[in-house]
């Protein structure tokens, strides 16, 4: 079966996968896209320290991202290098206490999480804090975040959850 299951790729194997578990009784979400990777890379000159424009989108993408990380609703290992140690290490408290409180069969069903609001300023050349509302429409919370610029992009170096 391990050669058949080869042949039918990324799709197929889905396929296999769900009927192995709804045969062993578990159950089976459908249509359940799994987290799509993040691409936060900013696409221009790295001489300098990147724009605050640029910072209030970057902005709301990463918080995006720490919102479904902390929800379990995405792998903490997507966060490695846009945020300092310190926040990865918070993070990564909550995302382990949010995959612990869901059921084994419902940890693919999540809410998606929306940002609703971003706003920037610039206390100083190459730092930005951010102010981000999020909805899961289950409930609304906000994040406030503080960027700082290494290496031409930015880097989440404090993190508040409110």
């Amino acid at each position: 079966m391990s050669a058949d299951v080869a042949r039918l790729g990324p799709a197929g194997l889905q396929h296999v996968v769900h009927a192995a578990r709804a045969a062993r009784g578990q159950s089976v979400a459908r249509f359940v896209q799994e987290p799509l990777g993040i691409d936060l890379e900013p696409r221009r000159d790295r001489s300098g320290p990147p724009p605050q424009v640029e910072a209030a989108a970057w902005a709301g993408q990463i918080g995006q991202v720490l919102a479904e990380v902390m929800t379990g609703g995405r792998p903490l290992h997507q966060l490695g290098r846009w945020v300092s140690p310190e926040v990865y290490a918070s993070v990564a408290r909550r995302h382990a206490v949010a995959l612990r409180r869901l059921p084994a069969g419902r940890r693919a069903i999540r809410a998606r999480v929306r940002v609703l609001r971003v706003r920037v300023c610039e206390p100083a050349p190459g730092v930005a804090e951010a102010a981000i509302v999020l909805t899961d429409t289950i409930r609304s919370r906000a994040l406030a975040l503080r960027l700082v610029a290494r290496d031409g992009r930015w880097v989440v170096t404090e993190l508040e959850v409110g």
